[in-house]
């Protein structure tokens, strides 16, 4: 564990590198949280099943995430200035290259190379932009990491109207084809300006109780070492699974209930307001729990947000079938499940250490690629039991468990970690 690290280092500009992070972020949120408008016209249009084509999503989570622990890696050893930019820039690169082969993509071996593609871009500026917010504000680690991640879970806002317009009027592969390249090439114009802090900063003392951070910094192996690691895993896993599949089946759960083309407000659709809205307050839910849990501690917020999660699911399965009970019940799931991306690396930093942040965030973010791949199981469930409730119920408890788990399990071992670590300072240093 390193101990070289700096308590009162140049701050200067942190606020322009944390909005430059959130405008990356935002530049790949459409890559994740516009596929559901694609769906339906790769089905109609190909003939590809609705499994197969939700295969190339798996694939696309998973390279975004599984081969973010590379990304961290190449862009701690490359240092603060140089790991960015070139992290960025290779990112933009990969995301316009990776949308123009979906473009083009007639089978679906194409298909499942352009999500892979893609998908590792999108980790590699995830992983960078995430690795940035939590290093230059170990004072405001939930709220910095919060905005950054709300860019992501925001950001499709802005052009999933347009998106669906592009489809309807241009077709799918167009809609691919534009804008994968202009997100590409503005991704790239901006990596040069991006870096870190000169040296890791982290806070010696803090008078808040409930925001235990370690002045030391564990290396990836020494994380993956400790079970609090294995747990944050697990308890990730969870979440993002359930998250991941009202994501990704949303326009097939509105067109099963009978409601995704219904106008609801000046002339648009159940869903186009739901994908609105959903976006928001996938956003919105980022910085606004982050900063609760820097005020309140990471394991009470995420008992709040998840116990609220479980409800949204249920509510979502008794009452979602009108338009407007739909796009209500959506978002509440969207609003309690975004969190998990600023609660998660937040409390990783403050467990093991910022010098190693970007890689060790980066391992912990490779939970949600694990969680990709049980998002298929939700069509399989439907099918089986002929109606979506049955999934929502299971969503709802596996938040509930997780819920249990940070209260009762992950509280005592992480206050635990830290009185050790605390103690072995003070033995040798």
């Amino acid at each position: 564990m390193s101990n070289n690290q700096s308590v009162a280092p140049n701050l200067a500009g942190r606020w322009v590198q944390l909005w430059l992070g959130v405008l990356c972020m935002a530049l790949i949120a459409n890559l994740q949280y516009a596929w559901t408008l694609f769906v339906d016209p790769m089905h109609v249009t190909r003939g590809w099943s609705l499994a197969e084509i939700q295969w190339a999503f798996s694939i696309f989570i998973a390279t975004e995430t599984w081969l973010t622990p590379v990304a961290g890696t190449i862009v701690d050893r490359l240092g603060p200035k140089a790991g960015p930019r070139t992290m960025i820039a290779v990112g933009g690169l990969l995301v316009g290259i990776g949308w123009a082969i979906n473009a083009y993509a007639d089978s679906l071996y194409l298909l499942y190379l352009g999500a892979g593609v893609s998908g590792t871009g999108a980790g590699a500026i995830y992983a960078t932009c995430v690795g940035n917010a939590v290093k230059w504000f170990p004072d405001r680690r939930g709220l910095a990491v919060g905005l950054t991640a709300a860019g992501f879970g925001a950001g499709a806002a802005l052009t999933v109207i347009p998106i669906r317009m592009t489809i309807a009027a241009a077709g799918y592969d167009n809609a691919f084809l534009w804008f994968g390249i202009g997100q590409g090439v503005i991704l790239v114009a901006i990596a040069g300006i991006l870096h870190g802090p000169e040296r890791p900063i982290v806070l010696a003392n803090t008078a808040n109780v409930n925001l235990a951070q370690s002045t030391q910094s564990f290396t990836a192996m020494q994380m993956l070492r400790s079970p609090v690691f294995w747990l944050l895993y697990l308890m990730f896993i969870g979440v993002s699974a359930s998250g991941l599949m009202a994501t990704a089946q949303l326009g097939p759960i509105a067109r099963d209930f009978g409601i995704s083309n219904t106008a609801i407000f000046f002339g648009a659709s159940t869903l186009s307001v739901a994908l609105v809205v959903d976006n928001v307050l996938n956003g919105f839910a980022r910085p606004f729990f982050g900063a609760v849990s820097d005020r309140i501690g990471r394991e009470k917020t995420m008992a709040v947000a998840f116990t609220l999660g479980a409800a949204s699911y249920w509510l979502l399965a008794m009452f979602g079938q009108t338009p407007w009970a739909f796009v209500v019940c959506a978002g509440l799931i969207f609003f309690t499940w975004g969190e998990i991306f600023s609660l998660f690396p937040s409390t990783c930093t403050d467990t093991f250490g910022p010098k190693y942040a970007t890689t060790n965030a980066s391992l912990l973010y490779t939970a949600k690629g694990t969680a990709a791949f049980l998002v298929p199981l939700a069509n399989v469930l439907k099918s089986a039991t002929g109606s979506w409730e049955s999934v929502f119920m299971v969503a709802a408890a596996t938040n509930v468990i997780v819920v249990l788990l940070a209260l009762f399990v992950l509280k005592p071992l992480r206050a635990n970690q830290m009185s050790r670590a605390r103690a072995a300072e003070g033995q040798f240093g």
